[in-house]
């Protein structure tokens, strides 16, 4: 399976995605040269849902162009500036159907061959990355098994297969949960219509369970399990260890990425984006200027022992909003 070619998809739209876009572009084409599926940057296209103009500039095009990527529109018809992580689920109708696919949040790095992974398309899977944000436990409320199994036989799908039985009952990790930051499937427009149709259903005609659960912003993470075990997929096994490991880092905030990056992370960062035909870009948008070429993200580093980082990401994000170092 590690010679199937398949695509990638991220987004890409006017201001800090573009600007993302570009270092995951320029990350791909250091770490994978060998790379032979095609990378496509979807891109939301300005209407009803939007109250600005999504596209990008001209410039960070064609960049993203030179840089080997292929740019598609798509237009939002049931998500948008209400719920942009929407676009993920969306965005995969503009890509080839029937051509396997890896999605990536366009706040990734590629740090590794990502053409080594043996993905096996046919079983759909997404990142393990993630901690106990959703659902929200209330101390007179349902309990885990009661939300997930309504949200299983909502959709006509078998609960108890989908368990991890060497966790415990009523603990968070028993329980079927994915980080939306990459999934993986064999038709990019089959996966993005059931992924869209869940979204929606569980927005617009929840389960009673559900009725005190915050659905935002964690509602691409509630449909994502349902439509990987519904197509057949599951957990990732170990040969998926070089995702958020070797091969990528999702690191969400430049800040965070100073903050807890390996220093071969930071040299591919700093050395990827110092070309002058990148930093033009780059330089666009604020959060960039200051932390890749005006010193911030360093001042951020030194705050930190990589060794020891504090436990929880809002510990990290609060440690640099004390020092006036945060931006976004």
């Amino acid at each position: 399976m590690a010679e199937q070619p398949f695509n990638i998809m991220i987004v890409g739209q006017r201001g800090r995605l573009a600007a993302e876009a570009v270092l995951f572009a320029a990350s791909l084409r250091a770490s994978d040269p060998d790379f032979r599926g095609r990378l496509f940057v979807a891109e939301p296209q300005p209407g009803h849902a939007w109250s600005f103009d999504t596209r990008m500039g001209t410039g960070p095009r064609a960049l993203l162009e030179e840089l080997g990527a292929e740019i598609v529109p798509f237009e939002n018809r049931h998500f948008g500036e209400s719920y942009p992580n929407g676009n993920k689920a969306e965005g995969l109708a503009a890509l080839p159907e029937a051509e396997p696919f890896v999605f990536f949040d366009t706040d990734t790095l590629v740090t590794g061959p990502l053409s080594a992974i043996p993905f096996d398309v046919a079983r759909p899977s997404a990142s393990m990355k993630r901690t106990a944000t959703w659902p929200v436990i209330e101390l007179y409320g349902p309990g885990y098994t009661e939300i997930w199994r309504a949200l299983y036989d909502r959709f006509g799908l078998d609960f108890e297969s989908s368990l991890d039985a060497s966790q415990p009952d009523e603990f968070w990790r028993r329980y079927l949960y994915f980080n939306a930051g990459w999934f993986f499937g064999p038709c990019p427009r089959a996966f993005g219509a059931l992924f869209t149709g869940t979204m929606r259903a569980i927005r617009d005609d929840p389960p009673e369970t559900l009725v005190c659960q915050p659905l935002y912003p964690w509602l691409d993470q509630i449909a994502l399990p349902l439509v990987i075990h519904g197509l057949g997929g599951g957990r990732p096994g170990p040969e998926f260890a070089a995702l958020d490991g070797s091969a990528t880092f999702h690191y969400r905030a430049l800040p965070l990425l100073y903050a807890t990056a390996p220093d071969d992370t930071i040299a591919l960062v700093e050395q990827i984006s110092a070309p002058n035909r990148i930093k033009k870009i780059l330089k666009r948008h604020d959060p960039f200027k200051r932390m890749l070429y005006q010193g911030r993200g360093r001042k951020v580093r030194d705050l930190f022992d990589r060794a020891a980082l504090p436990r929880t990401e809002q510990a990290l994000r609060n440690r640099i909003k004390r020092e006036k170092l945060w931006l976004r």
